[in-house]
This record gives structure tokens, C-alpha cells and sequence, in this order.
């Protein structure tokens, strides 16, 4: 138990950003549009979080400034991929591309450093919760429930409402949706805002957890993410749980350090771990029958 414990505490706290990363790249390709920027929209909202505590002294100033950071970034995809109807995946990479090169140039003017920014204030833990032995580290920390709920709001507004039904519609069949009257714009603009602001969280844990910012901080999780999604069917649930699997896998790497396996192993595992599942379910789990294709209703 001595050693369960901490184990189970650290996968939850790996996969806490890859479920939130994941459940808005699920948003997104659900109304039709490939976020591959999620990557992107992960590393904006952790500067974003990292100026707003830093210059309020307050988490939740720097959660506020994280949220509009992640909306902007996708904001961006939104305008390239349904507004100008650019190729996604283009766009996506892009995103992610300009996001490296951003938040340098704003961690260089901003704290004079390349690579690290100051120390910012983090959430304060929660009564009660935070006594709790070994798991009070995450179960105390509030985006944590912020993230639990968002991922079970998530899975209710997306299979348990018209909105949802009605996203979903325009990943499926949009040109059925346009016919009823539903612009598909909109609903693809909402699923790739709605991406940013949940991927936006992801940022602002991250940020939280390290208490700083250092450039390139999110280290592929974006991508990973997208795997889970894919693992979990594009489904909020489905998702969390994947990610839940790539948080154990990357805990056990953590666990293992120092140990008799080769330390190449050990810092392959996670993505050995990504691999085999995309391998064993990718072929059960079928895509949104428009995602990636851009919706022109001159030629609908």
C-alpha cells in the first residue's frame, strides 16, 4: 500500500492535462475540425496563466488569463479552417509552430530569460482534502475538480443536449444540419473555442503544478492527448479514461528510474504505451465521417 499509493497520486496528476487536452480535441473534431493545435493552445495558456498570476498575484487571474489565451489560439484555427477553409492539418501545425516561437519572444521581453519565468502563485489546496495521506496533493488541488467536472459536463453536453447532438451533426453530415437551418459555421466555431477553453485549463495546470513557466513545457502532451481521444472513441469518458492509462504508463517510467531497465526504455514507455493502443483500437474507432474536411455551402 505504501507503494500503491504515491503511484496512483502521480498518475493522477499526469493525467489530469491529457484528459482536459483531450476532451477539447474531442470537442473539435466532433463539429468537424482537426485541432492538431492543441499542442499549441496548451503552451498559450501556460504563458497565459504564468503573466496573469505573476502580474495579480492571484491562480485564478492567471486561470482567467490561460482561458483567453487558449480562446485566441483557437480563435486563429477557427478563422484558418472554417472561415478560409484552410487544410487543418496545416493549420493545426502552424499553431503550434507559432506558438513555440510566441512564447519565447514574450518570455525573453517579459522576464529577461529564454527559458524559465519568475516564480507565480499557485492554487491554494482545500480544506480537508489536502490532509488526505498521499492523495492530498491532487485531491486538494481545485482544477482538479475543476477538471472532473469539466470532463463529466463535457460527456453530458455533448451526448445529452440538442447543442451537442447538433455539434455532433456537423461532424457527421453537415450538409443534413445546414438543411434544418443550422449554420454550420457557428457550431464548428463553437467546437474549436469550446476546444481552446478546455485545452486552456490543460495549460494552466501545468503552469500551476511548476509554478513558473519553461519554454516547451507541454513536451508533446498535446499529441498524446489526441491519441486518447482517438483511443476513447471521441468521447469525453472514453477519453479520460485513455489518458488515465497514459498517466499509469508515464508514472511507472517515473517509478523505474534507477532501477535495473535501460533508461532508454524507461524514457520510451509512455509512447511505446501510445502506440499500442492507437494499434489496438484505432481500428474499432471511427472518426467523424466529415472531421477534416472543410464544409462549402456553395458546393453543398
Amino acid at each position: 500500500m505504501n507503494d500503491v499509493l504515491p503511484f496512483v497520486a502521480a498518475a493522477l496528476r499526469i493525467s489530469v492535462p491529457y484528459a482536459l487536452a483531450a476532451l477539447g480535441a474531442t470537442f473539435s473534431e466532433r463539429s468537424g475540425v482537426i485541432n492538431i493545435g492543441i499542442e499549441g493552445v496548451m503552451l498559450n495558456a501556460a504563458l497565459g496563466y504564468t503573466l496573469g498570476a505573476w502580474a495579480s498575484g492571484s491562480p485564478w487571474a492567471g486561470l482567467v488569463a490561460a482561458i483567453l489565451a487558449g480562446l485566441l489560439t483557437a480563435g486563429l484555427h477557427a478563422f484558418v479552417t472554417v472561415k478560409l477553409r484552410a487544410d487543418q492539418i496545416t493549420s493545426g501545425l502552424g499553431i503550434n509552430l507559432l506558438a513555440a516561437g510566441l512564447t519565447k519572444f514574450v518570455l525573453n521581453a517579459v522576464f529577461h530569460s529564454s527559458s524559465h519565468s519568475e516564480r507565480v502563485a499557485a492554487f491554494a489546496p482545500l480544506p480537508l482534502l489536502r490532509d488526505i495521506p498521499v492523495l492530498g496533493d491532487v485531491l486538494g488541488t481545485p482544477l482538479a475538480w475543476i477538471a472532473l467536472l469539466l470532463v463529466l459536463g463535457g460527456q453530458q453536453l455533448l451526448f445529452g443536449t440538442v447543442f451537442g447532438l447538433r455539434l455532433r451533426s456537423m461532424g457527421e453530415h453537415p450538409e443534413a444540419g445546414a438543411s434544418l437551418g443550422l449554420s454550420v459555421a457557428h457550431y464548428r466555431w463553437a467546437g474549436v473555442l469550446l476546444s481552446g477553453a478546455f485545452a486552456a485549463v490543460a495549460g494552466a495546470w501545468l503552469a500551476s503544478e511548476q509554478r513558473s513557466f519553461t519554454d516547451g513545457m507541454t513536451a508533446g502532451r498535446g499529441y498524446i492527448a489526441i491519441a486518447a481521444m482517438i483511443v476513447g472513441k471521441w468521447s469525453p469518458l472514453g477519453a479520460a479514461a485513455a489518458c488515465l492509462l497514459f498517466g499509469a504508463a508515464e508514472a511507472l517510467q517515473i517509478a523505474l528510474q534507477g532501477s535495473a531497465f535501460p533508461s532508454e526504455f524507461l524514457q520510451m514507455l509512455p509512447y511505446l504505451v501510445t502506440m499500442l493502443a492507437l494499434a489496438g483500437f484505432i481500428g474499432r474507432s471511427v472518426p467523424p465521417k466529415s472531421v477534416g474536411t472543410p464544409y462549402d455551402p456553395e458546393k453543398a
